[in-house]
């Protein structure tokens, strides 16, 4: 079955960095678009990030423009997320998922990402 297991979350203060990895089983990986989405307390999940089969079309939301990049490793199935300059309002639990936003099928457990000083 479908399997996405996110990591590399934790508790980093403003102005610092993380990259978030993604596992990917159960399918075939580089067939797939894939995104990032977060979730940040309170609040509904809102698309950061996706990326084409084979990596080189990528777009971003607005705010998080110029600070994150999103890569991928089609020989090791697995999605990156590098965030930089991280903000407060970065806060939130990150899921990689299959697919770009409005046409995504799955997603993982997510990974706790807390920017604070």
């Amino acid at each position: 079955q479908v399997q996405l297991v996110e990591s590399g979350g934790g508790l980093v203060q403003p102005g610092g960095s993380l990259r978030l990895s993604c596992t990917a089983s159960g399918f075939t990986f580089s067939n797939y678009y894939m995104s990032w989405v977060r979730q940040a307390p309170g609040k509904g999940f809102e698309w950061v990030s996706h990326i084409n089969t084979h990596g080189n079309l990528v777009y971003y939301e607005d705010s998080v423009k110029g600070r994150f990049t999103i890569s991928r490793d089609n020989a090791r199935n697995t999605l990156y997320l590098q965030m930089n300059s991280l903000k407060a309002e970065d806060t939130a639990l990150y899921y990689c998922a299959r697919g770009t936003s409005g046409s995504s099928d799955y997603r993982g457990q997510g990974t706790q990402v807390t920017v604070s000083s």
